[in-house]
């Protein structure tokens, strides 16, 4: 994370689930904007001691990378490991925080987001969003269904869905 990512996480208190999202949005705008993929912003959490683990925007990392795929690689990187044992090293309790629904198809052929947060086991224990994917590439996101399955609390933070989705759209067409 950046030092001016630290310093606004610094500011957030525990439980304080519109404050992280903001961040996460802040984190969407550093996305370049292109016609193909949503801008999203995501951030991990320790619940146990609100520490902010890692971040992670759209396109951060090389590659189609989305923003939770982001936080999930730079974790393994942080650890020296590979995704796939992310469940042997992180906290017990974590929660994520993502500017919009978690992908459950790729069109590009990549993992979807909901299998990469399934794959870490039961250590993500809530995944709060600001927004439910639009249905512009992939309709049917069954992303919330596939996490309440497994046992993972679904949360919709409101009060930012407009700002996210200019955020996210930005370099989309828009209809006249």
């Amino acid at each position: 994370m950046t030092g001016s990512t630290l310093r606004q996480a610094s500011n957030v208190e525990a439980g304080d689930h519109l404050s992280y999202m903001k961040l996460a949005l802040s984190l969407a705008t550093k996305s370049p904007p292109k016609p193909t993929n949503y801008r999203v912003g995501a951030v991990v959490v320790d619940i146990a001691t609100n520490e902010i683990l890692t971040t992670g925007y759209t396109l951060e990392l090389p590659g189609n990378t989305h923003a939770e795929q982001c936080c999930f690689e730079k974790l393994a990187e942080q650890n020296g490991i590979t995704t796939s044992r992310l469940s042997e090293v992180l906290p017990d309790e974590i929660a994520l925080y993502t500017t919009i629904e978690p992908c459950s198809q790729r069109l590009s052929g990549n993992l979807p987001c909901v299998d990469r947060i399934l794959a870490i086991g039961n250590k993500i224990k809530t995944v709060y969003v600001g927004v439910y994917e639009p249905e512009k590439f992939v309709s049917d996101n069954s992303s919330k269904q596939k996490l309440k399955d497994a046992s993972i609390e679904f949360v919709h933070v409101a009060g930012l869905e407009k700002d996210i989705l200019e955020v996210a759209t930005a370099g989309h067409e828009k209809p006249s």
